[in-house]
């Protein structure tokens, strides 16, 4: 594709290294990987490589240049929703925009790594502390943006669902459902409260619609925000206040200092949207 023989190219960046001080690249028998230092070369040269298409389309192409935006977030119906509202927009002719639901750990690598420009992800009690010692080290600012009480989703025939509050204790018989987390499995980077709470009957999906369905198949249930557009399921799912002192305070990370884009500040007017009501 590059119109280079591969050990011109094995070259090439062996000498980028050299230069730069920094193993890009983790070779071994079964291949290249990239490092952890590569990781955020990459992100960097992401963006000069975005600059340098800009700059094309404006003064040689003389085209209307891409719109460019990413996200990556917690699995929340919300986030994507005000996503397709900032795309309806301000989805010009030309644009690329990024969204990935992804695990805790790997919102902070992207968001570290420039590969998208906010972060969506909530802190609580229990994983503040490391989350916040986690953003300090990868140079990123949590930006709080409501708080929204914790909340027991489960199918409407279970036989929990008419309950006005429920006790962490009484889902114990239940399936509990949470989200894979990769090899940051801690209960820090989960994207459920109370995780360490053992349980006998637990299912890990990294699916938002298998959620769903497991919900409505096994009586199982998962605990979050509380915010879940009705539309999307009918009133097959409910969501019950847990009857537990615990919060979750919502937020989006960027890096430190660094103001929201254009597109980031009307990209958080429309989450805010989708905010609770103040009690």
């Amino acid at each position: 594709m590059l119109y280079m023989a591969q050990p011109s190219l094995s070259n090439a960046i062996k000498e980028l290294e050299a230069e730069i001080g920094v193993v890009i690249f983790a070779r071994g028998r079964t291949g290249v990987t990239l490092t952890k230092d590569g990781m955020e070369f990459l992100g960097y040269a992401r963006q000069i490589l975005q600059q340098m298409e800009l700059l094309e389309d404006k003064y040689i192409a003389v085209q209307p240049g891409k719109i460019r935006f990413g996200v990556s977030t917690q699995h929340y119906t919300f986030t994507e929703n005000a996503f397709v509202e900032l795309v309806q927009q301000f989805g010009q002719e030309r644009y690329e925009f990024y969204f990935n639901e992804a695990g805790t750990h790997q919102i902070l690598e992207d968001v570290k790594n420039r590969i998208s420009d906010l972060g969506i992800l909530y802190l609580s009690n229990e994983n503040e502390t490391v989350l916040r010692k986690t953003m300090e080290e990868y140079g990123l600012e949590f930006v709080p943006l409501f708080s929204a009480a914790p909340h027991v989703f489960l199918q409407k025939d279970h036989p929990l669902a008419k309950r006005q509050k429920i006790k962490l204790a009484e889902l114990a018989p239940y399936p509990r459902l949470n989200f894979v987390q990769g090899r940051y499995g801690s209960s820090y980077y989960a994207e459920e409260l109370f995780s360490t709470v053992p349980a006998d009957k637990e299912i890990r999906i990294n699916d938002r619609g298998a959620i769903v369905n497991f919900m409505l198949g096994l009586n199982a249930y998962t605990i979050s925000s509380g915010i879940f557009p009705k539309y999307l399921h009918g009133d097959h799912i409910v969501a019950v206040p847990l009857d537990e002192a615990e919060r979750m305070e919502i937020g989006y990370i960027l890096p430190a200092k660094q103001p929201l884009s254009e597109l980031g500040a009307i990209y958080i007017r429309e989450l805010m949207k989708y905010a609770p009501a103040e009690p």
